[in-house]
């Protein structure tokens, strides 16, 4: 009976073991390994490529330099999450959607510092989406209307800020009268302050124009045009110094050149309604017939910013083309300007349609002979700069260079449109 009983309780723990065992093999299975991340593969990288900020770059721009859709959402989420600005090449390299292989084909072209500088991190501060946005130490008497833009004031506040601006006789004086204005919040102000490149107390002899009640004297006005008044001009009407200057720069840069109705001249503030009464019937605006630029006629390496402006392309547009174009010491040919970043392809194509090109001024050098400034400096050469005026000081033939570069097709065949 025992050996029965001892039995029994032998084959018990033979099934639970059993039944251990096999719970164990079963818990303790492998997990299936993580699914390597595979880089989506670059796309080709574009023969037109030239230094660009890739701060400034939007989706369909970093589809443009060879990213597919994925790698370009990824990228602009990586920017948002770092602060919304990349500060150096090293960061950006980080986005684990640029290969390495791609990075280092864009490295020169990118408009960036190899490195942040020192505390560079702390000075660049987000402040939320409606918060303002602070790079660096800055002088608030250079910014413009695009500056304070950019820095996260709405179009209406930054005008009223400049307004306030020469309103104190075209300078903020100090950092007491730049806190003054009363677009700039106190929060604001407090982050703004340790950054303004401003003395800190108001000068004690200073004086703006609303404070300034000089005693009238007889002024014997005469018949004038508001758009050929020099300085002195403007200080014969009556008018100080400063206010003769402010009334200059007014029509020179927010009026681009000229009055073009009584409606301008008076709304410029130096201007009192009682003063302007008292000028208007004096005042003699001659209505100039501006001559229209023949498109057909003009040569797109030598149009000018404000023909292309006048040809109705923006000012965002309009300065690429002319930044590019000085870049490369001229286009050879009209796809060149049709591939500029940040512009209007459709007007664009529709001013090379029309417009001749001339190329008999651009300069164009063997490999040999070609300057080493020049081949550093061209957004064409610069990549392979070092090794052109490596490989000719012993080989001082272009068709052995050529050979020993092994560029890629597409790179070659634009290189060669500045070579002899």
């Amino acid at each position: 009976m025992m050996r029965k009983n001892y039995y029994r309780k032998l084959a018990l723990m033979v099934t639970l073991l059993t039944v251990l065992l096999a719970y164990q093999k079963y818990t303790s299975r492998e997990k299936e390994p993580f699914p390597k991340v595979t880089f989506i593969s670059d796309a080709s990288i574009p023969a037109n490529l030239s230094d660009f900020d890739p701060n400034i770059l939007d989706k369909e721009q970093w589809q443009k330099l060879g990213f597919s859709e994925k790698q370009t959402a990824t990228i602009l989420k990586y920017k948002d999450i770092i602060g919304g600005k990349f500060t150096s090449k090293q960061q950006l390299k980080k986005c684990y959607a640029i290969s390495n292989e791609k990075f280092s084909v864009l490295s020169s072209f990118i408009l960036l510092p190899e490195t942040a500088e020192k505390g560079d991190s702390k000075r660049f501060t987000p402040y939320g989406k409606k918060g303002i946005m602070i790079s660096g130490k800055f002088n608030p008497d250079q910014f413009s209307v695009h500056d304070w833009l950019k820095m996260g004031f709405s179009e209406k506040q930054a005008e009223a800020i400049i307004k306030y601006k020469n309103y104190l006789g075209g300078s903020f004086v100090s950092k007491k009268k730049f806190k003054e204005c009363f677009i700039i919040s106190p929060e604001n102000y407090s982050k703004l302050e340790p950054y303004l490149l401003l003395p800190a107390k108001t000068p004690e002899n200073f004086r703006n124009f609303a404070k300034d009640n000089p005693v009238k004297s007889r002024i014997q006005y005469h018949i004038f045009d508001p758009n050929q008044l020099d300085l002195e001009g403007w200080k014969t009407l009556g008018f100080s110094e400063k206010q003769a200057i402010t009334i200059l720069n007014y029509r020179n840069r927010n009026l681009r050149g000229s009055f073009k109705s009584l409606d301008d001249l008076q709304k410029c503030f130096v201007i009192s309604a009682e003063k302007f009464q008292e000028m208007k019937p004096y005042i003699k605006l001659q209505e100039k017939q501006q001559e229209k630029t023949d498109f057909s006629k003009t040569d797109l390496n030598t149009i000018t910013f404000k023909q292309l402006i006048e040809f109705g392309l923006d000012e965002r547009s309009a300065g690429s083309i002319i930044g590019f174009r000085k870049k490369l010491g001229g286009f050879m040919n009209k796809q060149q300007i049709l591939s500029t970043y940040n512009i209007d392809q459709d007007l664009v194509q529709k001013l090379i349609s029309i417009a001749p090109l001339n190329t008999s001024d651009v300069p164009r050098y063997s490999l040999v002979n070609a300057p080493e400034e020049w081949l550093k400096n061209h957004p064409y050469f610069k990549y392979s700069a070092d090794k052109i005026i490596f490989y000719r000081i012993s080989n001082p033939d272009d068709k052995k260079i050529w050979k020993l570069l092994k560029l890629k097709p597409e790179y070659e065949e634009r290189m060669k449109l500045y070579v002899k």
